[in-house]
């Protein structure tokens, strides 16, 4: 082996203990930060999942969001993608048992209250009962809209490609409702503006 080789091998086992040592000191949460390591961890959920059921539709990475219907809190049908059709599109699934979920909720409402009427449209799905989320809006009161829906092998989180159903977990839909990102667990403050960039 020549030199060259030798630093290379060299530069990539210290890349690689330093990549170990990062993850035994601080655990994944930097990685899982990444888009990369979201990637990999929406993959490998993915590949451990059992099938959808016949004939749903899942969301898939630069694809259309399949089109399917949700209740608001007030009762009223609203037709995903099609209500938010024209801006992008940060979907949060959550449920008021998810500490992780409560955690990142200011997160989200300063989000959204930054892009105001004219940029990134956000929404939760409430994968939770409707008096719960009710309980929990009067505690922790956000000024975006929230939809519900039941948990289980078709519920919204698993349409919009989160197959093993962890929460909280979010996409990014383009305003032509293609799925951009997907992000599996909360986000920190002042995160989502960084990951919004499409």
């Amino acid at each position: 082996m020549n030199s060259t080789g030798k630093i290379l091998l060299v530069a990539f086992a210290a890349g690689a203990l330093g990549l170990v040592a990062a993850l035994a000191l601080e655990g994944p949460g930097p990685l899982l930060k990444t888009e990369l390591g979201q990637r990999a961890l929406n993959g490998a959920l993915s590949a451990s999942a059992p099938p959808a059921p016949a004939g749903l539709a899942v969301a898939e990475r630069g694809e259309p969001l399949p089109a399917f219907r949700l209740s608001g809190l007030d009762g009223q049908s609203v037709d995903l993608p099609r209500a938010y059709a024209g801006r992008p599109l940060l979907i949060n699934v959550w449920a008021s048992w998810c500490g992780p979920c409560i955690q990142e909720m200011p997160e989200l409402q300063r989000y959204s209250t930054e892009q105001g009427d004219k940029g990134t449209q956000v929404v939760g799905i409430a994968l939770d009962d409707v008096e719960a989320v009710r309980d929990f809006l009067r505690t922790t009161p956000v000024a975006y809209p929230i939809l519900l829906d039941t948990p289980g092998p078709a519920d919204a989180g698993v349409r919009l490609g989160n197959p093993k159903g962890v929460l909280p977990y979010s996409i990014l839909v383009s305003a032509d409702g293609r799925l951009l990102k997907q992000r599996i667990g909360p986000f920190e403050h002042g995160e989502i503006s960084d990951w919004a960039k499409p």
